[in-house]
């Protein structure tokens, strides 16, 4: 029997709870995006002073770290002009994300979601992203 492990929109809250509280610790609000396995969006939070371009970035880093299956920030690197990727941040529409601040959910060897954080520097954003699955993690 085929067994489909998924966030659920309880798990969600668990992340966006995680990633809110590191980014209220660096002082910066953050829009905050998780998403399912297949990259469909369960919660989204922009926080007071979010910046409004960024609603949609922490989605498509949500997307692109869950469809994937590794973070965006591994990306990065391998999309650069010369490398292997070179040029796939403009597939499937623009969005695949190639910054990081999209981190992948892994339970039991199996990607059940992905956490996508953006209004900060890249590292601000992967920092509270890895914050929001450390959070949902310690609760298994």
């Amino acid at each position: 029997m085929l067994m489909i492990k998924r966030l659920s929109l309880e798990d969600s809250k668990i992340l966006v709870e995680g990633a809110k509280a590191k980014a209220e610790e660096i002082g910066v609000p953050m829009c905050i995006a998780v998403c399912d396995e297949s990259g469909h969006l369960i919660s989204f939070e922009r926080m007071d002073g979010g910046k409004i371009t960024s609603s949609i970035i922490a989605q498509d880093k949500a997307y692109t770290a869950a469809g994937a299956k590794r973070t965006t920030e591994s990306y990065g690197t391998a999309s650069q002009p010369g490398q292997p990727a070179y040029g796939i941040n403009s597939a499937i529409g623009g969005r695949l994300m190639v910054v990081a601040g999209g981190v992948p959910v892994v339970v039991d060897g199996e990607v059940v979601g992905a956490i996508g954080i953006s209004s900060g520097t890249p590292a601000q954003d992967h920092e509270c992203a890895q914050a929001g699955v450390d959070r949902f993690l310690a609760t298994l």
